[in-house]
């Protein structure tokens, strides 16, 4: 499994989805695996890979949570969650987006 985080600086959501992203490795029993961690710095990067937000979660090259209605850009991203909107994925979320 290959896990990335994608972010932006400005974005401090980024950092409650790494917490999350490694809670939701240990309550599925995943350990060992890498994640590689991707800061986006312009809006033209951004754009060349595709990036609708901070923070992404990529799992084996591929978002689990994409909205491909979601612009492309320097954004913080909201997540509908079990709690309502948040600035990361729940834990049981990325649970499931690493099972699936």
């Amino acid at each position: 499994m290959r896990l990335e985080l994608q972010y932006f600086d400005d974005c401090p959501s980024w950092k409650v989805a790494e917490t999350r992203l490694r809670q939701a490795l240990a309550s599925i029993g995943v350990t060992g695996v890498d994640v590689t961690y991707r800061r986006v710095t312009s809006t033209e990067e951004a754009e060349r890979i595709g990036f609708r937000g901070s923070p992404t979660i990529l799992v084996d090259g591929l978002d689990p949570f994409a909205d491909e209605s979601a612009p492309v850009g320097l954004s913080c991203r909201i997540y509908q969650t079990e709690s309502g909107p948040e600035g990361a994925p729940s834990v049981a979320q990325v649970a499931r987006a690493l099972q699936t």
